[in-house]
């Protein structure tokens, strides 16, 4: 299976670009990892609704142009579904048996996912209520889909 990752926004930190190497290396075994980072438009504080849905469209543009027909969206969004680890791992299970060949996962940038964007999704997936840094959420990511491969596995590391 591909997966591709696309991600507003560069990693700036040393530590998350050696963990996003890390998990990146141990997928290599499971699937064929993609990562894609679309520039972020900058955002001033305190700006209006109108100005930050301006921003998202524009960052949903850059994303959009790497979506690709075929795949299976999953964006992740602070109102989509909450999964244990065994179930996202029989949903990524499942989409195989399916058929599926290629899975996208998109992380929005600092204000969220624009509309166009949250349209082509065929699933929303939240891994809290609570708010990450979109940098961080890319390893928490990275890390929940290695997790998923040993399950479906049946190999140690899911405790």
């Amino acid at each position: 299976m591909k997966i591709t990752i696309i991600t507003v926004g560069k990693i700036k930190e040393k530590y998350l670009r050696d963990a996003i190497a890390e998990y990146s290396k141990r997928l290599s075994r499971y699937c064929k990892l993609e990562i894609i980072e679309v520039a972020d438009e900058k955002t001033v504080e305190h700006a209006s609704e109108a100005v930050e849905d301006s921003i998202r469209s524009k960052e949903a543009e850059r994303i959009l142009k790497y979506v690709k027909e075929d795949a299976y969206v999953i964006t992740l969004e602070i109102n989509g579904e909450q999964l244990t680890s065994e179930q996202l791992a029989a949903k990524v299970e499942q989409l195989g048996i399916q058929g599926t060949s290629h899975l996208v996962f998109i992380i929005g940038g600092s204000i969220g996912l624009g509309k166009e964007v949250l349209g082509k999704s065929d699933y929303a997936l939240s891994f809290s209520k609570m708010t990450f840094p979109h940098q961080l959420m890319r390893v928490i990511l990275l890390e929940q889909i290695y997790r998923s491969y040993r399950i479906i596995n049946g190999e140690p590391y899911h405790k």
